[in-house]
């Protein structure tokens, strides 16, 4: 592994993973564009660990990728928090195209070969075409399949190909271009590396170096791309090299496993000559009859006659008596065997390696310990071993029959899926519907290559031991429904034997092992081949990719992309789960997965089909540049049609070829399509059996029987126009995609461009079923269009001009002559002969109705903005620019903020009070204000957490990273304009956020003149860069440690604003008029208009603990103040909650329920403790921090039986409240609270209402309470009768609490310091003892870890 600085560079877009241990993301797919970055960043489950991140994408890209080196990311801090790890990240530039592995560990954690979490992230290629090397976007392709063999001669292929160009495809897939087998399989290859010898002209030998000239004009000259498929699993049963090396195929030397396989197939051979002979007529088994009758006896006498003279079952059981023997004349040697029976081993039978009859045998060392065994009833010697051998016997003959048994299953299972095939075959729909049995159309396939004549099965089955063994090779094929990640040819697998192959006859299954050194010269052949092609074209399909052995599959395509980097990759995968094809999508680098149309059995799974693979939704959502990785499907190339499936006019109708044609065009994805679909071929062209070839182009009129065709044939013209609608959908950024099942047949896809707020809508007439009134229109719904018609793009239909029959050309791959597409583009609305204006609908809307639009019928229309919506839309662009997206107007220049305010000033003039009141607020705070507002509701979804942008950001956040546009809040934005009005006006009736409430509501006026389904995409994006700009001023007026620190760091000082706010009624008690400045803030009474004190409260808690005398709690706002005040740097509110509380205090104690101070509770011990504890914070953290000690406390209680006083009434020093808190507590207090009694705590006994304090002498800790109250933060007071526990404290804190002798201490501890350097006046304390006022000195000790009281000539010392 190598370890190199990558050095951090900015990124136009950027995406974020975060790592969590454990986590293996291989069934994931992640894509990312080339220039794009990756960060990796620390999730929660990885927090203080040293973590190591590995790739083996390279450093840049002129370093050469290679698949097994991987370096380690350094990494790097985004902020001066240099000991917080959630600021960290590692950083990718993504510099090539393919696929890349990631993986991590951390010390004491996983390894190399087992990471603590690891996956993948694909780069797509970039794709260009022309001299120019103009791009060609993944999501613009639209692509032709050719089969390469119907193309004739070289020289003849560009006139060919030609048809493709017209037809405006800008990508050609041709099948393997290599010489092909005896079957002429267009996937049959039987030599790699040489051009197919049937495209050679006479006297010309044309090689791959021609083909790749006309591959590179058609690049330079017609802007089309070229890929080909290439064929790894099988070859051409004729290739000559396997001759010369058949260890390159499974067979029965390299691949023992299969002999038993093999002879049931030579077996079944047999039988198919022996029905041909006639030999099993008298079982009634005929050469003609194929009937269902014939399918049970041809089942039975596989079952009771051919299959059971095989005895397959001896390949897989043991000679018992020569094991026996075996046994026997060891145990005789050895002698009893006297240890302990070995626990948990059971004897089982070890198969032969090589498959030979009766050959397979067990663990003899094993089988001696468990039955060489002393005999109670027998002498030792002969008779001893004779039983032991018969206790052997018996075990071995069960062992052979639980062998039998599954053999016998597998046999079974054979055949059933013999006479399932036969049944498909001979009887079913859609099935050849064979004649007769004949050697072509065989009972099963054959599933070996048999190097001999047929013989009999005596013969074969010498055959296997013989040198001709080697050239009995495996055919390949597919196996419903088996698990693509292992491979069925390998052991333990029974494919062969159970018959669940469906076999390729032509080729046989190559057989690579798991490295080159296996196969040293099938991995070379392979390799040539690969790199040949890629050489040659632009891109590769992977043919029969899933049963591709991945780790073959990487090499091959590894040493491709070092020949072509921007390898253009596709496959078709059959693995039936996506998680499987995710697999093979990040092992390989695929580009683009093949997905088919024609899997669509009825309108509505087309549409979901285009909508599934299509883009984002109309109205997506405004995604930041930089933002979370996120998982995606696989990218995909969908076809109307692909070239291995039947054809669509006999499955579905010719009049579906268009719509069909046409819906998948409108797909945001690259497209595809197959030669013979456009020009109405009404047959299959048949990868195997066809040997026609296809027509050249021709730009004259020609007529069907010629060897040409031209625009008019099929619905070239109609594909010629949709192809270059696609392209240009997806060139311009036409890629959000909106699907409308309109009516049962008919589908409307929108394909909308964010930057223009342009659309397109294609609405097709699907015709899945032949239309019995092909000519009628029927009802359709009429559409409603939001904007303008600009114009039609085009307009189709396939109409039947005559009914001939159908010939069939001998010569050429002709299409249906008797239907024309007939086509007009560019044309206005007035001049449709499909749709015409019904009205003007509603505002933003227009209203078309189909007035002659029949099955197979297509129209695309072009939709913009009406000019007071393009208006709207700018002004919403230009406020929305000052927040830092990237705005710009229709004509693409870039816009500024031209309304004269600006947003960022209007938030920097708001104090954080009113920030509170902007971003949070829960439902209890706002009713508290009186303003008739509280938290905004969606129907049947509830209350937001938060009134202010917390509330909407917390959801939109979500529903923003998914484009969830069917959320209950974008369904609420679409509904009304309730939810921009509410924000506003909550803002407007507070003077401090007035200002921006008329911003907002200025911005939503603008908002509600556009179309409904942008509503929430431009919402979010006001809210979102509103928030974003707020929460930077938040940082801005904090402290440097938040303004500097990591992103945990400043989201956990957004909890001193969630906190902390100005309520209604829970006021702090108004402070001293003569408090030196900044005195606390004011407002003005909109009731009295009388000047109010407005500061800051600490919520106990969100939503319980938020308003009236609930919300201010002594203990809970001195315990958070230094986190939420002082550290943040709010150093004013802190001052002024000091004070307040400071006012209040009686009986030595600050109150543990403020009640505006009026209304205060002094129920416990603790507060007091805590609150000194936060001014010796406030003393350390602020600049001239000592200074509060000075301020003036407007004691609300002179005394503590003195009535509330106003503020003025009596003043004193901060520090002598202190000292008189303290001097209380020396002195020791009895109280009564006052207004005891149920009425402010039902549950409390009487005596939990008797309260004292005071300090124990003998420890010098303070002490109180009693056993019936709770005086700290451990205050649940029992409520039940039922359990006995009412007025019981659940736990007592009566004496001396822990925490309170800790505080006491570090409180006297502070003041000491104070007091040294002449910051606190006081350092005695008075105490009346027996009458006798006694003076106590105070100083520390500090080799003590608490407060030791030793009275000694009337001085304590602490």
């Amino acid at each position: 592994m190598s370890s190199n600085s990558e050095k951090p560079v900015p990124q136009a877009q950027l995406r974020v993973l975060q790592l969590k241990d454990g986590e293996h993301s291989n069934t994931t797919v992640y894509r990312l564009e080339k220039g794009w970055g990756l960060h990796f960043t620390l999730g929660p489950s990885l927090l203080g660990k040293k973590v190591h991140v590995f790739t083996n994408h390279p450093l840049s890209p002129d370093v050469a990728f290679d698949r097994g080196e991987y370096r380690e990311l350094e990494w790097h801090l985004r902020s001066a928090a240099r000991d917080d790890d959630t600021d960290v990240h590692v950083e990718i530039v993504c510099g090539m195209a393919g696929s890349f592995n990631f993986f991590f560990l951390y010390e004491g954690g996983g390894t190399i070969l087992e990471p603590n979490g690891s996956g993948y992230f694909l780069v797509d290629p970039v794709l260009t075409v022309g001299a120019e090397k103009q791009p060609l976007p993944l999501d613009s392709i639209q692509c032709q399949t050719v089969l390469s063999k119907c193309m004739g001669k070289l020289s003849e292929w560009e006139a060919r190909l030609q048809v493709a160009k017209e037809s405006g495809y800008n990508m050609i897939h041709f099948t393997p271009v290599q010489g092909l087998g005896k079957s002429n399989s267009a996937y049959s290859i039987k030599d790699q590396l040489k051009l197919n010898p049937v495209y050679q002209s006479k006297g010309r030998k044309e090689t791959l170096n021609d083909l790749g000239k006309i591959i590179q004009k058609m690049r330079n000259e017609w802007k089309i791309l070229s890929i080909c498929d290439i064929v790894l699993n099988h070859s051409a049963n004729e290739s000559p090299w396997l001759q010369a090396h058949p260890e390159c195929a499974y067979n029965l030397v390299n691949a023992p496993h299969l002999r038993p396989a093999y002879l049931l197939d030579r077996a079944l051979w047999h039988f198919t000559l022996e029905i041909i002979a006639g030999t099993w007529k008298a079982h009634g088994i005929t050469q003609n009859d194929i009937s269902r009758e014939q399918l049970q006896r041809v089942g039975a006498v596989l079952n009771d006659c051919v299959i059971p003279k095989l005895k397959i079952e001896e390949f897989y059981i043991l000679d018992v008596e020569k094991i026996v023997e075996e046994f026997r004349d060891k145990a005789l040697d050895q002698g009893p065997n006297l240890s302990l029976f070995p626990p948990g081993l059971n004897l089982e039978i070890v198969q032969d390696p090589q498959y030979r009859r009766l050959q397979c045998g067990i663990d003899m060392e094993l089988a001696l310990k468990l039955f060489n065994r002393e005999k109670n009833t027998v002498a030792q010697g002969e008779d001893r071993v004779v039983l032991c051998c018969a206790e052997l016997r018996t075990q071995l003959m069960l062992l052979n029959r639980r062998a039998r048994e599954v053999i016998d299953s597998h046999l079974k299972q054979a055949i059933t899926c013999i006479i399932a095939g036969l049944e498909y075959f001979w009887l079913q729909d859609g099935g050849p519907k064979w004649k007769r049995v004949t050697k072509e159309d065989s009972i099963s396939y054959q599933y070996f290559t048999h190097p001999g004549a047929d013989t009999c099965l005596a013969d074969d089955e010498a055959l296997m031991d013989s040198k001709k063994a080697a050239f009995v090779m495996a055919h390949n094929g597919w196996v419903m429904n088996d698990d693509a990640m292992k491979n069925f040819a390998e052991p333990p697998s029974m494919v062969y034997l159970r018959r669940e192959l469906i076999a390729w006859g032509d080729s046989v299954k190559l057989k690579y092992g798991q490295q080159p050194e296996d196969n040293p010269y099938l991995w070379k052949h392979m390799k040539e081949y690969v790199t040949e092609t890629a050489r040659i074209f632009h891109g590769v399909r992977l043919d029969n990719c899933h049963s591709t052995p991945i780790h073959v599959g990487e090499y091959v395509l590894d040493a491709a992309r070092k020949i072509q980097p921007d390898l253009y990759v596709v496959a078709e995968l059959f693995t039936c789960n996506e998680k499987t094809d995710n697999i093979f999508v990040n092992r390989f680098g695929i580009s683009s997965l093949i997905r088919e149309a024609m899997q669509a059995g009825d309108a509505h799974t087309l549409g979901a089909t285009v909508h599934r693979y299509g883009g984002e939704p109309v109205g997506a959502f405004i995604q930041p540049p930089a933002r979370p990785l996120t998982p995606c499907i696989a990218h995909a190339m969908l076809m109307d049609q692909t070239h291995d499936n039947p054809c669509p006019i006999k499955t579905r109708s010719v009049y579906d070829l268009l719509p069909n044609s046409a819906l998948v065009s409108m797909s945001c994805c690259a497209t595809g399509s197959t030669r013979g679909y456009d020009e109405l071929v009404p047959y299959h062209v048949d990868v195997v059996k066809e040997n026609r070839i296809f027509k050249s182009w021709s730009d004259a009129s020609v007529d069907f029987a010629c060897p040409s065709i031209g625009i008019k044939a099929g619905i070239i013209a109609g594909k010629k126009a949709l192809n270059k609608l696609h392209q240009g959908l997806g060139a311009q950024g036409y890629n959000q995609v909106y699907v409308d099942q309109v009516d049962t047949n008919i589908i409307s896809v929108t394909r909308h461009c964010y930057n223009t707020h342009k659309s397109v809508i294609l609405v097709a007439h699907t015709a899945f079923q032949m239309p019995k009134k092909a000519n009628e229109t029927g009802h359709i719904p009429p559409l409603c269009v939001p904007g303008i018609v600009d114009e039609i793009i085009l307009e189709a239909r396939l109409v039947q001009k005559a009914n001939g029959p159908v010939i069939e050309d001998k010569a050429f791959i002709a299409g249906l002559p008797d239907y024309v597409c007939e086509i007009r583009q560019h044309i206005q609305l007035k001049e449709s002969d499909m749709v015409e204006l019904s009205e003007e609908g509603e505002r933003n809307l227009q209203v078309v109705d189909f007035s002659s639009f029949t099955p197979g019928s297509v129209i695309a229309l072009k939709v913009s903005m009406n000019p007071s919506t393009t208006a709207a839309i700018l002004q919403l662009r230009t406020a929305l620019s000052q927040f830092g997206y990237r705005m710009r107007s229709y004509s693409g220049s870039r816009l500024t903020n031209k309304q004269g305010t600006d947003f960022r000033s209007i938030v920097q003039r708001m104090s954080l009070i009113d920030i509170n009141r902007v971003l949070y607020r829960c439902d209890a705070e706002e009713k508290d204000d009186g303003k008739a507002f509280g938290a905004y509701e969606i129907p049947d979804k509830g209350p937001f957490v938060y009134c202010g942008l917390q509330g909407f950001i917390s959801v939109l956040q979500d529903i923003r990273a998914t484009n969830d546009l069917g959320h209950p809040l974008c369904e609420n934005l679409r509904n009304g304009d309730w939810m921009p009005e509410y924000i506003a006006a909550r803002l407007l009736v507070h003077p401090g956020t007035k200002e921006l409430g008329k911003w907002f509501q200025q911005v939503f006026g603008f908002l509600q003149q556009i179309p409904r389904y942008l509503i929430p995409c431009y919402f979010d994006a006001i809210i979102y860069g509103a928030y974003t700009i707020i929460l930077e001023t938040i940082w801005s007026k904090m402290s440097e440690f938040v303004r500097t620190g990591s992103g945990f760091v400043k989201a956990l000082a957004l909890g001193s604003l969630q906190m902390c706010g100005q309520t209604k009624n829970a006021p702090l008690p108004a402070l001293s008029p003569n408090l030196l400045a900044p005195k606390p803030p004011c407002c003005i009474n909109a009731e009295t208009g009388r000047k109010e004190q407005a500061c800051a409260t600490l919520a106990a808690g969100l939503p319980h603990f938020s308003h009236g005398i609930m919300r201010s709690w002594g203990r809970d706002t001195f315990i958070a103040l230094p986190g939420l005040l002082l550290i943040p740097g709010r150093f004013q509110e802190a001052r002024y909650i000091i004070l307040a509380y400071a006012q209040c205090l009686r009986h030595g104690l600050i109150p543990n329920l403020l009640g505006g101070g009026t209304h205060a509770r002094f129920n416990c011990r603790d507060a007091v403790w805590w609150w000194l504890q936060c001014i010796q914070e406030y003393c350390r953290i602020v600049p001239n921090g000592h200074t509060i000690l000075k301020d003036l406390v407007s004691r609300l209680y002179p005394t503590d039986d003195s009535l509330a006083e106003e503020a003025g009434f009596c003043e004193q020093p901060l520090e002598d409240v202190i000292h008189e808190a303290l001097q209380k507590h020396y002195q020791g207090q009895q109280f009564t609270e006052r207004n005891a009694g149920h009425s402010i705590d039902e549950n409390m006994r009487w005596e939990g209402f008797e309260n004292c304090i005071g300090v124990d002498e003998t420890t010098g800790f303070v002490f109180g309470g009693n056993v019936h109250n709770c005086g700290t933060w451990m205050d649940k007071m029992g409520s039940s009768e039922v359990s006995g526990n009412r007025g019981k404290p659940a736990t007592p804190r009566d004496g001396s609490a822990v925490e309170l002798v800790g505080l006491s201490k570090s409180a006297l501890r502070w003041l000491i310091k104070m007091h040294e350097k002449g910051f606190y006046p006081y350092d005695t304390l008075n105490k009346v003892v027996d009458g006798k006022n006694k003076k106590f000195l105070f100083h520390s000790n500090c080799s003590m870890s608490y407060c030791i009281y030793a009275v000694s000539s009337g001085y304590v010392n602490i």
